[in-house]
C-alpha cells in the first residue's frame, strides 16, 4: 500500500510539473481577461502545419474587427495562414488590403467560397444556363486572381436532382468541372469540390471523398481538387487517415472541426493530433482552415482554441 502511495505521490508531482510547463509556453502565456492579450501572446513560434483562422475568430483577443488588425494578431500567435469563405463579398480596397498584408507577413490564404447554393440544381444538368452561372463565378476568380495573387477557390456542386439518373447527373458534374478548369488552368487556379454530410446539408450531390475522387479522376485537370472537411467526413465515412492516404494526389486543402459539435480540436471524437502527424510526415504544405465554432465564448473561448492547436501540433 505505502509502495502504491509512494507511486501515486511521484506521478502528481510530476504531472504538476508538466502542467506549470505547459502553461508557462509563451504560446499560452495569454490572459483571456487582460485588455491587450495580443502583447502577451506576440512572437509565439510557428505551428508545424499551416492552420488557418478565419479572419476575425479572435476579434475579442484582438480587441477589433478590423481584418488586417486581425491577421495580425493572428501571424502573432504563430499561425501562417487565414481563410475567409465570404471574401468575395468584401470591398475590391478591404481585398487589396488583407491581400497586401498576408503579403508582407509571408502568410498564405486558404480557399474562399466560389460556388455554395445548397438550395440549387446546378453542375448536375448540362445546359446553358449552368455554363452562364460558371463563366460567371470563374470570371470573378480570375479577377480575384490577378489582384490579389489568392489562387484557391471552393466549389460545392449543387444540390442533386431527382428526376436525372445520377449517372448523368455525375457525367454532367464532370464536364461542368472541365469548363471550370479551361478558366482556372492558365491562371494557376485550383479549384477545391467539397463533399458534405447528408444530416447537416440533406439533398446536396456530392457527400463522400471516393466520390469526389473519382470525379477528380475523370476531370483530370490539376486545378480541380478536394477539399477534405474532417468535420463532414467524419459524419459521412470516418475511415479519416485511409482516406486521405488514399485521396492524397487529389486534397488540395483541408477543413478541421471535431465532431459532435464541429468546434475545435479536443472537443469531440476525432483524434486530431494523429491526424495532423500523418499529414506532417506526408509533407504537406497546404491550408488546414479552421472551420469550426468554439467550445467556450469569449475571449477564455479564443484562448481555449489556440492552446487546443498548440497541443495537437506537438508530435
Amino acid at each position: 500500500m505505502e509502495h502504491r502511495n509512494r507511486s501515486r505521490r511521484r506521478f502528481l508531482a510530476e504531472a504538476g510539473v508538466a502542467g506549470a510547463a505547459l502553461l508557462a509556453s509563451p504560446a499560452l502565456m495569454a490572459r483571456p481577461g487582460s485588455e491587450k492579450t495580443s502583447a502577451v501572446t506576440a512572437g509565439a513560434d510557428p505551428f508545424k502545419l499551416k492552420y488557418a483562422p478565419s479572419i476575425g475568430m479572435f476579434r475579442n483577443m484582438s480587441g477589433t474587427d478590423d481584418p488586417v488588425e486581425n491577421i495580425k494578431f493572428i501571424h502573432d500567435q504563430g499561425f501562417r495562414a487565414v481563410f475567409d469563405n465570404g471574401f468575395p463579398g468584401r470591398s475590391v480596397e478591404e481585398q487589396n488590403k488583407i491581400a497586401a498584408e498576408l503579403t508582407r507577413l509571408g502568410m498564405d490564404f486558404g480557399p474562399y467560397v466560389l460556388y455554395a447554393d445548397f438550395s440549387t440544381t446546378s453542375f448536375v444538368l448540362s445546359n446553358q444556363k449552368v455554363r452562364d452561372l460558371i463563366a460567371e463565378k470563374m470570371k470573378a476568380a480570375v479577377e480575384i486572381s490577378k489582384r490579389t495573387g489568392f489562387k484557391r477557390a471552393l466549389i460545392v456542386p449543387g444540390r442533386y436532382d431527382e428526376s436525372l439518373h445520377p449517372d448523368f447527373q455525375r457525367s454532367n458534374v464532370i464536364d461542368n468541372l472541365r469548363y471550370c478548369a479551361g478558366f482556372a488552368e492558365p491562371e494557376g487556379i485550383t479549384l477545391v469540390i467539397e463533399p458534405l454530410n447528408r444530416r447537416d446539408h440533406p439533398g446536396l450531390f456530392l457527400t463522400g471523398m471516393p466520390q469526389a475522387y473519382q470525379i477528380c479522376d475523370a476531370v483530370d485537370s490539376p486545378s480541380v481538387k478536394i477539399i477534405d472537411d474532417l468535420y463532414h467526413q467524419q459524419i459521412s465515412e470516418g475511415n479519416l487517415i485511409p482516406n486521405i492516404e488514399a485521396c492524397w494526389d487529389r486534397i488540395g486543402a483541408f477543413h478541421i472541426g471535431d465532431n459532435p459539435g464541429r468546434n475545435e480540436p479536443l472537443t469531440g471524437e476525432v483524434n486530431f493530433k494523429n491526424i495532423f502527424k500523418f499529414i506532417f510526415d506526408k509533407g504537406y504544405q497546404g491550408v488546414l482552415c479552421m472551420e469550426h465554432g468554439r467550445s467556450i465564448a469569449g475571449k477564455d473561448g479564443e484562448m481555449n482554441v489556440i492552446k487546443a492547436y498548440r497541443e495537437c501540433d506537438v508530435f
